[in-house]
């Protein structure tokens, strides 16, 4: 039933990069929680707080394919570095906005969080495709799932963290606090990465094609032509959008806790931590997902728990069962996530990792963005409650139309591979890649 540390017992780069990952995404969500409660702060306005999907949105649709591009080309360890330094620089604007931005007015306040959101979403655009072949390439194939689950425990955990400490730390110390932990925190991300071997594509002449080179517009639409064609990326994509789109209430969360519970900073961390807690119980218990193979089905009935849990937490009218039905829903979205990166690393050869890994950060991030977009909107033109309400049930229903319309998808089994990772015993190994059809 417990999830299996081999991964990070066994090699230690990848045990580096998961501690590192650890300490630079709590100090990441603090910031994110800090720049939700300083807009809502600002403006009352849960469509406010729904404009910082919108930042973030718009630059993760222009970018985060054109960077998965670059990563199918380039060095991908160098190419985080150097977005990691951007990073952190911007971190530090956050905190000298929030310690000396008092002799601003609130527009000029909230327009500037706004810009940075908008860069900091440019910059994980190019980081993420290009992180996230790393796993593939520091374990064997057969520790794919379990790396992935090992990653979702990271995610949840900081979603505990983060949210709690953040609230604690700006009732101590202000917003200007959690902003200067995540500067502090970018020092973990430089140490693992930088600590990590090169990362070239496994194909670096996949930029040529004849001896001419291609253009990487081409090579773009050259990702997405094998993403259109395999319908188990398609299926994943698409529910996990139905999911992230219509359920994902996070821009209603600062009024909801206003109406329901005073508007106590932190409660309002409470909200984020529970879905971090039940993430993590999933998360260690999910060792049945390493022999799990009709991963389909198992995605369609997570994303279904996903939406229910939501459609609860807009009803509920306590703290504890608010609470309940967030933990249920991190449960749920804990096996989702691990499933469908399981599906994207088991589909995708090394050649179109970089590319296919940024559909997957657009779909994933990006989907989440609009949906917080979308449930601001319908919460300020009818009530916070109703918008959660009718998210929740809108990605059942969607949940029913993709396992009707999508049979290939829904059908779809895990193939069984035992093949090494090019650094998982600490040298370079033939690569031997698969991509799976319908």
């Amino acid at each position: 039933m417990l999830t299996d540390v081999t991964p990070l017992r066994e090699y230690p780069a990848y045990r580096r990069l998961w501690l590192g990952m650890m300490l630079s995404r709590t100090g990441s969500a603090m910031t994110t929680f800090a720049v939700s409660l300083q807009v809502y702060e600002l403006t009352r306005s849960p469509a406010a707080v729904g404009g910082i999907g919108l930042a973030t949105f718009i630059p993760m649709l222009l970018i985060t394919l054109p960077g998965g591009t670059l990563a199918d080309r380039v060095d991908r360890r160098r190419l985080v570095l150097a977005v990691a330094v951007g990073q952190t620089m911007l971190s530090v604007t956050l905190f000298a906005l929030a310690a000396f931005g008092g002799t601003l007015s609130r527009n000029a306040v909230l327009w500037a969080l706004y810009a940075i959101v908008t860069i900091g979403a440019a910059f994980s655009s190019i980081s993420a495709p290009a992180q996230a072949t790393f796993i593939p390439r520091l374990v064997p194939k057969d520790q794919v799932s379990t790396a992935m689950a090992l990653q979702r425990i990271v995610f949840q955990v900081v979603l505990i963290l983060g949210p709690a400490l953040a609230g604690v730390v700006t009732g101590w110390t202000g917003l200007r606090g959690c902003y200067l932990v995540d500067v502090v925190s970018f020092a973990a991300a430089l140490w693992s990465v930088y600590r990590l071997p090169a990362m070239p594509p496994a194909t670096p002449d996949a930029g040529e094609e004849g001896g001419q080179p291609r253009s990487k517009f081409a090579l773009t639409l050259e990702g997405l032509a094998f993403i259109r064609r395999t319908p188990a990326l398609c299926g994943a994509f698409l529910a996990d959008v139905n999911a992230t789109f219509f359920a994902l209430p996070v821009s209603l969360f600062p009024a909801i806790n206003a109406e329901r519970f005073g508007g106590d900073p932190r409660t309002l961390g409470l909200f984020t931590t529970a879905i971090g807690v039940g993430g993590l119980v999933s998360a260690v218990f999910a060792g049945p997902l390493k022999s799990a193979r009709r991963h389909g089905e198992v995605m369609l009935a997570c994303v279904a728990v996903w939406g229910g849990a939501f459609a609860l937490f807009a009803v509920a009218s306590s703290l504890w069962l608010t609470l309940l039905a967030l933990a249920l829903a991190g449960l749920a979205d804990t096996f989702t996530v691990v499933v469908r990166s399981t599906i994207v690393q088991e589909a995708t050869p090394d050649e179109f990792r970089g590319r296919v890994n940024a559909a997957d950060f657009l779909v994933g991030a990006g989907g989440g963005e609009l949906g917080s977009l979308e449930a601001g909107l319908v919460g300020s033109l009818t009530t916070p409650e109703v918008s959660a309400l009718s998210g929740g049930l809108a990605t059942v229903a969607g949940v029913i139309a993709i396992g009707a319309l999508l049979p290939a998808f829904r059908r779809y089994r895990s193939p069984v591979s035992s093949d090494q990772g090019e650094y998982a015993d600490g040298t370079v190994s033939d690569v031997v890649n698969s991509s799976v059809g319908g």
